[in-house]
């Protein structure tokens, strides 16, 4: 029987919204008075600076919930539960105390934030049982279960999950049938319905106005899209807990594109580390062509109007709870239990704990373990790697042979190495309670984590807390009181999420085995005052970076992310997974076709403004000359005698002097207006001094270092200027030497009178002063000498350098310049952040928009 909470693919290729059975069944606002719930349209809108708002509600959703569910037994039926667990008919539910998603809640340690939770249950309800269970989870643990139909769950979660995005994350190309799963395209049918799935259950318990929702990892990486479909200004952040992979990974994945503006729709982004958004960004400017920039500490996207922020922070432990672990009874017994088995017989444990998974590094530690044991044979009868084996999150044939590999390499080394009441490996693949856990890391001399690639990995944190203890354990372990003599040591991988944040440990390549258990070997040898000095080091930046200072963090930055949603409009464009949302500013909107060609008709006097590439010819064209279409029309519109016409380029005056050869009566602004031609009868003139180009004999030797370093670069040579273009270069490197070439120009020119700028795919050099703001100020001068003040201004444009004339010709609507009530248009190309108050989408509008006007021109010119 088909789950109800499944939604039919059609309805999802379709793009509708689904009608929800339990739309009204939204969870109350939390009690601001007792017995009296808050109202949710009169909740404040002020925001407490750099914290959330204290009537915040968060909506956490994961794959799974922090709910542990267990099936009844027929005797225990109709027992009550206790206070931390709930039971219906057949099943108890509670809290699952190791589940980061209820630590997170715990961190935040404000009772006045709600949490509710939305994912799956680790074990399968029946259809028939799965109304009772919501309304048990729903009310008693403020959870949203997501029942998912097995099938469906297997295709997504076991099928493209862990067989195809999990191994290619983990940098596993699937370049055989047997590494990683091929791509198929019924298994992310299946992620995308699941995702869907997801969507609709958020949708039961959110109020997208004040609420705000925080998606958790890999597994729903298209759920943003869904959400910002529904609400264009839902308050969104995803934490990626795996590693990004660098693009050159990452491009091979067939729906590659679709997950970048997935994610995209995200108010905020979270990595462990900055290698993981590095690779992110990088993505995103190969394969969407974006460029970040980072302002004030804070890395952001611009993406169609949105700023989408990139935060990079690692998670960290919940140190109450593993501070009450430490404390137990239990806890105490197991630790005199192991130092009686280890520490009494003058044995030095190591301790590696794993997942059984093919990323772990288990056999490589293994091995290094043996290397040691060979290279230093007074090691052998002394030292025991302890290996905790953790049950495998996946399945596969790949988990079954490393289970296979993992159990033959450490039977050959115990059967070479080892002696009568002496095995130098313990595999303990058994699951263990978590006490039993943090009992081994009390006693392990030293903590291995050699995973091949991990995304962060808490196993070192565990260990550092657990090593500084308490005072019952200090006396078990024989340690003077409030001596400060705790100590620890770790060798970790340089490939996992935390080994940049501990700095005091080994760090290894897993690869080399001779590296690794050359670091066994040092770990074992430091003096004991500098393992206090490590572990004293690690246990202050553990300690202080919780995870609850990391869940805080996270979420101040997440509401400034979403600071900007009430001052912009938003609408969505596109459509399926490429559907993304426009933010503007209130002011900024489409040029009408018909708004502009009344306004051109009911005017005498007009000044057009045209710049070249990008907007009259499109990006991308070989051939840069205008088209016989493009020199009709400006014909047209100079033969009007109101108008007042210029094309405004980068270019030099000898190339734009034959391109508009035919335009008799066509301004011409080169090289950024550094040169000026009314018409083409007459001379060129100078918008500015003569400049003194002699530092081109400094900066062109620059440039060419940088060509010859940079494939498919090229260097500009104009009578004023020199440009350095990258627009053919590999991206990311090419935008790594402009930096660098830019910093460079800058310092050999400091005391010439030139500027440097940065454009998209460019670094410029060209005199002081010039500008096309200066070309716009100086038309507007000209009319306002002849006496005929422009009564219809129109300005078009694409790039940066443009922006100078869209502010002044705005801010002349106030001063003498231009007619009183005078028509102004500045319009940018494309829907981005502008000085302009209207945009066209693309050249061909532009062109339409020209034609039109000139189409005016030609009806009322006398022939």
């Amino acid at each position: 029987m088909v789950s109800r909470s499944y939604s039919n693919l059609l309805e999802l290729a379709s793009g509708d919204s689904p009608t929800f059975g339990r739309m009204n069944r939204q969870i109350p606002r939390i009690m601001a008075v007792a017995g009296i719930m808050s109202n949710i349209d009169n909740d404040s809108k002020e925001s407490v600076p750099s914290d959330l708002s204290p009537k915040d509600r968060i909506i956490i959703v994961a794959n799974e919930l922090p709910i542990r569910a267990q099936r009844k037994l027929e005797s225990n039926i109709g027992s009550t539960s206790t206070s931390s667990s709930c039971c219906s008919k057949g099943w108890n539910f509670s809290w699952d105390e190791n589940s980061l998603l209820l630590q997170l809640k715990d961190g935040l340690g404000d009772e006045a934030i709600e949490v509710i939770y939305v994912g799956c249950l680790k074990e399968e309800i029946h259809p028939n049982e799965q109304e009772e269970v919501y309304q048990i989870l729903l009310e008693s643990f403020k959870c949203v279960p997501t029942f998912l139909p097995l099938d469906l769950y297997t295709r997504y979660y076991h099928g493209f999950c862990k067989q195809q995005l999990w191994p290619l994350f983990h940098y596993m190309l699937p370049l055989s049938p047997d590494l990683g799963g091929r791509f198929d395209r019924t298994l992310w049918q299946a992620y995308v319905s699941v995702n869907k799935i997801f969507a609709d259950r958020i949708m039961e318990v959110i109020n997208p106005e004040d609420d705000f929702v925080w998606i958790h990892d890999y597994h729903l990486m298209v759920l943003p899209t869904f959400l910002r479909k529904r609400f264009n200004r839902v308050k969104l952040g995803f934490f990626l807990h795996s590693p990004f992979p660098s693009s050159e990974i990452y491009k091979t994945l067939p729906i590659r594109e679709e997950l970048l503006r997935a994610l995209l729709n995200s108010d905020l982004i979270g990595f462990h580390t900055f290698d993981y958004a590095r690779h992110f960004l990088s993505c995103c400017s190969r394969m969407l062509g974006l460029t970040y920039e980072s302002k004030r500490g804070y890395i952001g996207l611009e993406y169609y109007g949105r700023t989408v922020s990139i935060k990079i922070l690692p998670v960290g432990i919940h140190m109450g709870q593993l501070q009450s672990v430490l404390s137990l009874p239990e806890t105490e017994s197991k630790v005199e239990e192991l130092i009686e088995q280890y520490g009494r017989k003058g044995r030095t444990m190591l301790l590696g704990v794993d997942d059984m998974d093919i990323f772990k590094g288990i056999t490589l530690k293994l091995l290094a373990m043996e290397q040691l044991l060979m290279q230093h044979p007074e090691w052998q009868g002394k030292v025991v790697l302890v290996q905790i084996a953790n049950p495998a999150r996946g399945k596969g044939k790949d988990v079954k042979e490393m289970q296979a590999e993992t159990y033959s390499t450490v039977k050959r080394i115990n059967d070479t190495f080892g002696r009568p009441g002496y095995d130098p490996i313990v595999l303990i693949d058994a699951p263990l309670k978590f006490y039993e856990r943090v009992a081994y890391y009390v006693v392990a001399e030293c903590c291995l984590v050699t995973a091949v690639r991990d995304g962060m990995n808490l196993i070192p944190y565990e260990y550092i807390v657990s090593r500084q203890g308490n005072e019952k354990l200090d006396k078990i372990l024989k340690l003077e009181p409030n001596n400060h003599n705790h100590k620890s040591m770790l060798v970790v991988s340089e490939f996992i999420g935390c080994s940049p944040s501990l700095s005091g440990a080994i760090r290894v390549n897993p690869w080399n085995v001779d590296a690794v258990a050359d670091a066994m070997d040092s770990a074992l040898e430091v003096a004991e005052p500098e393992k206090q000095l490590r572990h004293e080091k690690h246990y202050k930046y553990v300690s202080t970076h919780d995870v609850g200072y990391w869940a805080r963090s996270f979420l101040q930055d997440l509401e400034r992310s979403c600071g900007e949603h009430g001052r912009r409009r938003c609408w969505g464009i596109g459509f399926g997974l490429s559907f993304r949302v426009v933010a503007l500013d209130q002011s900024f909107r489409k040029l009408s076709m018909e708004h502009i060609v009344s306004a051109y008709k009911r005017t005498k006097t007009r000044a057009i403004l045209l710049d070249y590439d990008d907007t009259l010819m499109p990006q991308g064209s070989i051939d840069k000359r205008p088209s016989s279409k493009s020199i009709d029309i400006l014909n047209t519109l100079c033969s009007d005698k109101g108008n007042l016409v210029f094309i405004v380029s980068a270019k030099s005056r000898e190339t734009l002097s034959d391109w508009f050869s035919p335009c008799e009566k066509l301004g011409i602004a080169a090289e950024h207006g550094y040169f000026l031609r009314l018409r083409k009868a007459v001379e060129w003139e100078y918008c500015v001094a003569a400049a003194d180009c002699s530092w081109k004999q400094i900066a062109e030797p620059v440039m060419e270092l940088y060509t010859e370093t940079t494939d498919g670069s090229t260097i500009e040579d104009k009578e004023t200027a020199l440009v350095w273009s990258y627009e053919d270069a590999d991206p990311d490197f090419g935008s790594c030497q402009a930096k660098e070439l830019l910093d460079h120009l800058e310092s050999v020119l400091a005391n010439e009178p030139v500027t440097v700028k940065r454009g998209q795919n460019y670094v410029e050099v060209k005199p002081q002063g010039v500008s096309k703001g200066l070309i716009a100020r100086r038309m507007l001068s000209m009319m306002q000498e002849r006496g005929t003040l422009p009564e219809f201004v129109l300005c078009i444009g694409d790039d940066r350098s443009d922006e100078d004339m869209f502010e002044v010709i705005c801010s002349s609507t106030e001063g003498p310049s231009i007619a009183p009530r005078a028509e102004v248009f500045a319009c940018t190309v494309g829907q981005k952040p502008s000085k302009a108050k209207y945009y066209l989408d693309d050249t061909t509008e532009i062109v339409r928009l020209m034609h039109g006007l000139a189409s005016v021109s030609d009806q009322t010119t006398p022939v």
